[in-house]
């Protein structure tokens, strides 16, 4: 996506919408006074040629290259009017492919006979067809391009999920254990220190037993979190703070001058970590005793099932040791390594912990009802799932990357309660 190539490439199909869209301007501005029919069509060519101009322009820009943040929004909003237009040329297309049709039957059809042109009008809506199905084309993009930039107000938008989780095999001495779960903190991409205090605030306030996390520190470098060290340095809790790997703490999505500097990077990253008092668990596990009783926590690096996500996880290390363990957790990033190796190998993991899909940032949900388009690459994306006596709960991410908001999926810190 570096070459310019590709930029002119983009910036070509997009110009191919922008003629296709503003055949349905035209039609809908038929209505407009001839005043403000040139200022609707003139406002449309004016964003397209904008729109065209910052693609053809992107990597040409230093301060695009080098303040990422800055460079999500601008590419936000260029992919949101390209899928606005892309929607709204599906609807125009449909009604392409209605006249086309409506024309080629009336070439085979007695003139005597009376077929619907393509301009008929609905009995409903009282206006022509194609002009209802322009209306609702443009209608349909411009809400989706609006509903993306509102997505930019919900990124620190906090919501605090509280479950209780029974297993028959608890020890009764850590029945009521209260577990905060957050998953994704993603530093690279803040720009509000205040926002990002106030989600700690809410972790703190739920005085919970032990806070876990469930990787993706960064983004790519241990320098994107240095800023906001302070910050999540305050989580504390009386049995710990401890946390894994995910995919991006790793640098593998950005170049580095040698491997070396890569392996710097990481060791930076669990130097890092244990500056602010949280236990980096690589590959291991911890018991915890109450009253002669035992739980287990493991923490394996990242495992992804996925083809293009790493494997560095190695339940084989940080297993042994727990077998005689009457309940155990498990830390792993990816929630694809439940169906891949959890349930077949590790049937006594009682409870796995995952995040990575942040539930796309994208997507509807409400106590009966969830969906968003990552659920067709992952069978478990978001809360919780079960199978027979093991449970999994996938956190749908404190941060964000990419795309710089949340539609309908919101940051989530979850507190667990076991009984």
């Amino acid at each position: 996506m570096r070459s310019g190539v590709t930029w002119w490439i983009i910036a070509f199909i997009m110009l191919l919408l922008d003629f296709y869209v503003f055949q349905a301007v035209k039609t809908v501005s038929q209505y407009a006074s001839p005043l403000s029919k040139t200022i609707i069509q003139f406002t449309y060519w004016g964003i397209s040629v904008l729109t065209l101009a910052s693609l053809i322009s992107l990597p040409y820009i230093p301060f695009l290259q080098t303040n990422k943040i800055f460079r999500n929004y601008v590419f936000a909003i260029l992919f949101g009017l390209f899928l606005a237009k892309l929607i709204g040329s599906i609807i125009f297309m449909i009604d392409d492919i209605r006249r086309l049709f409506t024309l080629i039957a009336q070439q085979f059809t007695a003139p005597k006979a009376v077929l619907p042109s393509a301009e008929a009008v609905s009995a409903d809506a009282g206006i022509p067809r194609s002009t209802f199905l322009s209306w609702a084309g443009i209608g349909m993009g411009t809400a989706l391009f609006g509903t993306l930039l509102n997505g930019f107000s919900n990124k620190y938008n906090y919501k605090v999920k509280r479950i209780s989780l029974s297993f028959a095999n608890l020890p009764q001495a850590f029945k009521g254990l209260r577990i905060v779960h957050i998953s994704d903190i993603h530093s690279g991409s803040f720009n509000d220190k205040a926002a990002v205090n106030h989600g700690i605030d809410l972790i703190l306030k739920e005085n919970a037993d032990m806070i876990l996390f469930t990787g993706d520190l960064v983004n790519d470098r241990h320098e994107e979190m240095l800023e906001y060290k302070d910050i999540f340095g305050r989580l504390t809790a009386p049995m710990g703070v401890y946390s894994t790997l995910g995919n991006h703490d790793y640098g593998d999505y950005t170049s580095w001058p040698s491997v070396t500097a890569k392996k710097q990077n990481l060791e930076s990253l669990k130097q890092l970590q244990k500056g602010m008092g949280w236990r980096l668990l690589m590959n291991e596990h911890i018991v915890f005793d109450r009253a002669g009783e035992k739980i287990a926590l493991l923490g394996i690096e990242n495992f992804g099932a996925k083809g293009r996500f790493p494997k560095y996880g190695r339940m084989q290390d940080a297993y042994p040791g727990t077998e005689k363990i009457p309940f155990k957790i498990l830390m792993s990033h990816d929630p694809s390594h439940w169906d891949y190796q959890v349930k077949k190998e590790y049937k006594d993991i009682d409870l796995m912990l995952s995040g990575h899909t942040h539930g796309m940032q994208f997507g509807l949900e409400n106590p009966y009802f969830k969906w968003s388009p990552v659920q067709w690459m992952y069978k478990q994306w978001a809360g919780l799932y079960e199978d027979g006596s093991q449970k999994l709960y996938v956190n749908r991410g404190f941060g964000f990357i990419g795309y710089p908001g949340r539609v309908g999926i919101m940051p989530e810190i979850t507190v667990i309660t076991l009984s």
